[in-house]
């Protein structure tokens, strides 16, 4: 008998915090949107994405916007072969990265 009342305690326990929980994360919603915060969470994971500009490009590469394709391609090959044999993997990464931003930037210029 002890045993049973006690299973529904906690029972009714679990439910009225669950709910409260529920409740409480709608109402931060709600003040989230009231707020702005929603966008400006938007916005910050935009600006925190992955994809590389090509100014971040240029820089990562070492050449200008005046450089030329083949500059950049051999600027690229330069950095690549480097970090293969003794640098990091990210490095290399990063610079793989560069010249496939570059490359859809020269395409699209083309």
């Amino acid at each position: 008998m002890a045993s049973r009342f006690v299973a529904n305690l906690i029972l009714m326990g679990s439910t009225v915090v669950g709910r409260a929980l529920v409740q409480a994360y709608r109402q931060a919603l709600a003040n989230a949107a009231k707020n702005g915060v929603a966008e400006e969470a938007v916005n910050n994971i935009r600006r925190g994405s992955k994809i590389m500009t090509d100014v971040e490009a240029r820089q990562i590469l070492g050449v200008t916007e005046r450089s030329s394709w083949e500059e950049i391609l051999k600027r690229y090959d330069n950095l690549f072969e480097k970090n293969a044999k003794s640098g990091s993997f990210y490095l290399q990464s990063k610079v793989h990265r560069a010249k496939e931003c570059l490359q859809t930037f020269y395409q699209t210029q083309a």
